[in-house]
């Protein structure tokens, strides 16, 4: 009872930006920009005043972390195993190329800009993955400062930002089929939340590809996290003990159950339809808490050359994904 008194007031308020937020969508002519790049800048905005009241805090903290991880699990259940196994096709060689592009660019564009390996690694594990989660999964094994950590995800996030209003533009203006687009966004937008702000402004089916694509990506923070352990190791830097546990996604798990459930057929689909709603409005709560959890004033602190390596990366990565795409025909 305790926590729920807690977390009610933050909850509430995300609420009431995913609520407005969806009715400003609607009144828009052209369906270009989704309620959930909405309720991020109504998020940003209110950010000033909600972050001086302390009784919003740990309902936003659960919006963005619980409340978007639930909203995932809901929208498998409005997918099928076909959709995953036609997105696997080209998916994981387009994720080989993505990773490597933003691995191998990172630490290379991080040398000549005389970044220290971990803030390098730090951006380039949210770009190559998905943002902010996998960037606070690296860090502990690292041992990178909080400085390093605030420079990273501001870095990766300034990037979305962007990247979730442009994308669809893009998309359109290239003509990009919904898979392609799906295949696109999944593969070159850091965050899980972004990802699906974009995918959805962009078509329904495309939005639905964009998230197994992210989902599938996410996965690579197990190898990734082991293989920062061993470098830091090799460097004798702090390395904390790596457990698979803490980690792994498991809500993929539930995620991947919820399109097992409704590939049986045996989920009405008027059920199916409204719990796929649901997951798409918890989503634009998670993305107005992730707006109200955003200062402009720390952002600007981050300095310019985080900010160029994880925008020329995460341009190499976007750039990459296209390509590929190209050349395997699946645009």
């Amino acid at each position: 009872m305790y926590i729920l008194k807690k977390i009610t007031p933050g909850l509430l308020l995300t609420f009431l930006i995913a609520y407005v937020s969806r009715f400003l969508s609607n009144l828009l002519p052209i369906h270009l920009i989704g309620a959930g790049v909405i309720a991020l800048f109504i998020g940003m905005l209110l950010n000033p005043w909600s972050s001086s009241k302390e009784g919003f805090h740990t309902g936003i903290i659960f919006t963005s972390k619980k409340v978007l991880r639930f909203a995932i699990i809901l929208m498998g259940i409005s997918l099928s195993f076909h959709q995953v196994l036609e997105v696997g096709r080209f998916s994981l060689i387009v994720m080989v190329f993505t990773l490597f592009a933003a691995f191998f660019g990172g630490y290379v564009l991080g040398k000549l800009l005389g970044l220290d390996w971990k803030l390098s690694g730090l951006i380039s594990s949210g770009t190559g993955i998905c943002g902010g989660s996998a960037i606070a999964a690296v860090a502990p094994v690292i041992g990178a400062k909080d400085q390093f950590i605030a420079y990273a995800i501001s870095a990766t996030f300034i990037f979305d930002v962007f990247m979730v209003v442009l994308f669809p533009l893009m998309g359109q203006a290239m003509n990009l089929s919904d898979l392609g687009f799906g295949l696109w966004t999944g593969t070159a937008i850091n965050d899980t939340s972004s990802v699906v702000a974009a995918g959805y402004a962009f078509s329904e089916i495309a939005g639905n590809y964009a998230v197994i694509v992210k989902l599938t990506r996410t996965l690579a923070i197990i190898p990734v996290v082991l293989i920062f352990s061993v470098i830091a190791r090799k460097n004798k830097t702090h390395s904390s003990s790596v457990h698979i546990s803490e980690i792994f996604p498991w809500f993929i798990l539930l995620f991947l159950a919820m399109v097992g459930l409704n590939s049986t057929g045996w989920i009405p689909a008027v059920v199916g339809d409204a719990l796929s709603t649901l997951g798409r409005f918890f989503m634009v709560m998670a993305l107005g808490a992730i707006g109200l959890k955003t200062n402009f004033k720390e952002l600007s602190k981050s300095g310019i050359k985080p900010l160029i390596h994880g925008i020329t990366i995460s341009t190499l990565v976007v750039v990459v994904s296209l390509l590929v795409q190209y050349f395997l025909g699946s645009l």
